[in-house]
């Protein structure tokens, strides 16, 4: 269903504080993508995770081809055989909705504030010509109840409605087209953890009753645990471990990534939060060898002069010297 082939994503930054390219200044360049490669089955549910600056965003949007123009891309993203890299403007607009869209961080800036709900989950059947009139409103109503809410919510604005609910109409307009795959970027972020976990259990029925593929991005593993049916964790770019959402991590980033969120009612867990030391690296100036190598804490000697791609392990792969011991 897709492919990522050594996906690479640069931004040019102008050197200058007001971030634009102005006459003699110089331009730089960060890495945020670096030789990416994943596959997603048809009807497979992918977990893509990480902190804060590992790439996972520029990744999501390099899929349809939503990145700025500062950015330069690499690689292929074969999405159904055809690369969307190469794709001219007609096919690449038809692919967008039809086959594959995105649920965007933060239901509250993806929603046109001056628009009632029921016109813009309406708006991709329109530009596809899928439907109009009361075929569309029908259609509308239908979406409405697959994600659990009133259908004559279609009259409400953004602003009558609770975080969890405009979560929800992002999710009906994501399934306006019946797309084979949903890429949903962060799409619990910032709700409380009841109606997370509705959230994440509509996504779970969704993909159940309909088949479809999910690429799924957050920086909580066990979200994407309860969901996914295989995990790929991000560092600095680059792909450092990918298997089933089950089982144990075996790089250290992931390991620490997973235990650094505390136990609900555990005492030990509350009074000593087991966190990740240090901050991920500057892009620009990654380290050498393992960039997570200064923040690991079973680092050897190797890890700071050896760049070690993902290495199989059984039904893991991981980018760690230590995997095969």
């Amino acid at each position: 269903m897709l492919t990522l082939d050594e996906l690479s994503v640069t931004y040019r930054i102008s050197s200058g504080r007001t971030g634009r390219a102005e006459s003699g200044g110089a331009l730089g360049e960060v890495p945020a993508v670096r030789g990416v490669s994943l596959d997603l089955a048809a009807g497979e549910a992918l977990g893509l995770a990480g902190e804060s600056g590992s790439g996972k965003s520029s990744v999501a949007l390099a899929l349809l081809r939503l990145l700025p123009r500062s950015a330069v891309v690499g690689g292929r993203v074969l999405l159904d055989g055809e690369d969307v890299f190469t794709m001219k403007w007609g096919l690449l607009r038809a692919v967008r909705w039809s086959s594959a869209s995105i649920v965007f961080q933060g239901a509250q800036h993806g929603l046109n504030p001056v628009r009632r709900i029921g016109d813009q989950i309406a708006e991709p059947l329109l530009v596809h010509k899928l439907a109009s009139g009361a075929a569309a409103d029908a259609r509308v109503k239908e979406l409405l109840g697959q994600v659990g809410l009133p259908s004559w919510r279609a009259r409400s604005y953004p602003h009558e409605l609770s975080g969890g609910q405009r979560q929800r109409v992002m999710i009906a307009m994501a399934l306006a087209c019946a797309p084979q795959l949903i890429i949903a970027d962060e799409p619990t972020t910032a709700l409380d953890l009841m109606v997370q976990a509705q959230v994440l259990t509509l996504i779970r029925q969704l993909i159940a009753e309909h088949g479809i593929s999910l690429l799924m991005i957050s920086h909580d593993l066990s979200v994407l645990a309860d969901v996914c049916d295989r995990l790929a964790v991000m560092y600095a770019g680059r792909l450092v471990e990918v298997g089933p959402a089950e089982g144990e991590f075996r790089h250290p980033y992931s390991q620490a990534l997973a235990a650094a969120f505390p136990t609900v009612g555990d005492p030990a867990s509350r009074l000593a939060p087991r966190g990740l030391a240090g901050d991920p690296p500057d892009p620009q100036r990654l380290p050498g060898g393992c960039a997570f190598h200064p923040r690991c804490p079973v680092a050897v000697e190797e890890c700071a002069s050896t760049d070690v791609q993902l290495l199989v392990s059984g039904d893991r792969a991981a980018a760690c010297v230590l995997v095969g011991e």
